[in-house]
């Protein structure tokens, strides 16, 4: 199956590959041991920065990525769920969203709720969005893969008229995992 939405060239689809491993390499570049008896884990805001500093020089101006979440921390295992969602959402804002934009801009914020983590997505400044015309590509469907095995929870899409908003439903013991 094509990656994305529909790779439109076997270099396109390679290139697409290549961004998840090296997106996949960075996450685990960042997670490290904790104190004795603490497991591995890095900081769900470190995580996010790191993965997403790729797409932050891109526009016209360098600070367009704001990450704003509560103090957690990542396992592992999690880590690698996080970084391709991650990849695939910064993938597809440069090619169709806020991040396409030179001025667009991209600000993930957190909630708690209950024993979930509200991730929020915002996009604002890039072009016109609409939910996709076709079926899912590859990439959709590893995000939602990712986030609902081994994340436990949930991805939702508005594609409202000001930008993409994103909402990831993460379960937190899962997150720490």
């Amino acid at each position: 199956p094509a990656s994305s939405r529909s790779a439109a060239s076997t270099e396109e689809m390679a290139a697409e590959l290549t961004g998840r491993l090296a997106a996949l390499g960075r996450a685990h570049d960042l997670v490290r041991p904790l104190a004795p008896g603490q497991g591995e884990a890095a900081l769900l805001g470190d995580l996010l920065s790191i993965l997403l500093a790729p797409y932050d020089d891109l526009g016209a101006f360098k600070g367009r990525i704001r990450v704003a979440v509560e103090r957690t921390g990542v396992g592992v295992s999690a880590a690698t769920a996080v970084a391709l969602v991650i990849h695939e959402l910064a993938t597809n804002s440069l090619k169709y969203g806020a991040l396409a934009a030179p001025s667009g801009t991209l600000d993930i914020a957190s909630a708690a709720d209950g024993e979930q983590i509200v991730l929020t997505w915002l996009e604002r400044g890039g072009p016109a969005v609409s939910a996709p015309a076709s079926p899912a590509g590859f990439g959709s469907e590893l995000v939602k893969r990712s986030i609902a095995g081994q994340l436990g929870g949930s991805i939702s899409y508005d594609w409202s008229e000001g930008g993409l908003i994103v909402t990831l439903r993460i379960d937190r013991n899962r997150l720490a995992s």
